[in-house]
């Protein structure tokens, strides 16, 4: 991580933790918002760095492509296996080159907005190509300036928050959010085993919640698809191929769920879902973390039904 500008140590997953062993993930640092006159002007000046290993990033990404957003807003992508100076530009397939960025390194471009910045490099960030500086490293801020700061720009049939759901999406986003969202990794990187029993019967009490909730709706919030969704798919995809043995969380699969994976493919089917999701990288982002897998072995399965929707991006 970075203190006061400096790269202070090789790259740790474990951000803070309490006094219980329970991990605690660090507070996004910038959360401005896209100037009002570019919007207007419908010349943004702005890209997307992004990881597909990672569900925060991911997010982005979706939302980005249901919102035809794509052609406005263009995005570079780190590499998915971690390196000693955190995320970084390179070969990988589906990475952007480094000989197409200014800098090698993430935490580069946050020296480059605050030259004494403390804190983590994370992804994803929203950029001021204009300024050269972060707008933005919160994807839960970034989801609602697509969807409604920009939305004078795309004019998408699609409204992630409408006015009606508002309040239903942000009671289901919190309900998800400590559970399950940041549950896996509470297990995954718990240092006690009391914390990781609780955040495993977390992890499976709202997993048992949703199986009876897609029992009764199509989607996370009545009938409509909203950020909830977006919100709740990106750790529903990465569970059986990543979180079910790396973080711990191997009482059951996802796939053991039926409803749950009926929804999965739901979501699957749509394109702004399925392109974004790409099973190498997450496998070797998630498989490269060397405190959970000291060899750095990627194991070669699980061979799941809806591979089948990802075509040749997985």
């Amino acid at each position: 991580m970075l203190v006061n500008g400096v790269w202070q140590s090789k790259w740790d997953p474990v951000q803070k933790k309490d006094a219980q062993g329970r991990f605690v993930r660090q507070s996004s640092t910038f959360r401005e918002g896209i100037p009002a006159e570019r919007i207007k002007a419908k010349s943004l000046g702005v890209k997307l760095y992004v990881a597909y290993i990672c569900p925060w990033a991911t997010r982005t990404l979706i939302a980005r492509s249901l919102l035809g957003l794509e052609q406005a807003i263009p995005i570079s992508v780190v590499e998915p296996v971690l390196s000693d100076f955190g995320w970084k530009f390179g070969d990988y397939p589906g990475s952007t080159s480094a000989d197409l960025e200014v800098v090698e390194y993430m935490h580069q471009l946050y020296t480059q907005s605050d030259a004494l910045y403390t804190g983590r490099a994370t992804v994803p960030v929203l950029w001021d190509c204009e300024q050269g500086v972060i707008l933005n490293n919160e994807s839960a801020d970034i989801i609602r300036i697509f969807n409604d700061d920009l939305r004078p720009l795309h004019q998408s049939a699609i409204d992630l928050v409408p006015d009606s759901l508002e309040q239903s999406i942000d009671r289901f986003n919190e309900h998800i959010y400590e559970s399950l969202n940041n549950g896996v990794y509470k297990a995954g990187f718990a240092t006690t085993q009391e914390a990781y029993e609780e955040a495993c019967k977390g992890v499976f009490d709202t997993l048992n919640y949703l199986e009876k909730h897609f029992s009764e709706y199509c989607y996370a919030v009545g009938e409509l698809l909203t950020e909830s969704d977006i919100r709740l798919f990106v750790t529903l995809v990465r569970f059986d191929p990543a979180y079910f043995s790396l973080f711990k969380t191997n009482r059951q699969r996802v796939s053991d769920f039926p409803n749950i994976s009926a929804y999965l493919e739901r979501l699957l089917r749509i394109p702004g879902f399925a392109k974004n999701t790409r099973i190498d990288h997450i496998k070797a982002g998630y498989y490269s973390i060397k405190a959970l897998n000291p060899n750095g072995i990627v194991p070669s399965g699980p061979e799941l039904d809806w591979y089948r929707y990802l075509g040749e991006l997985s």
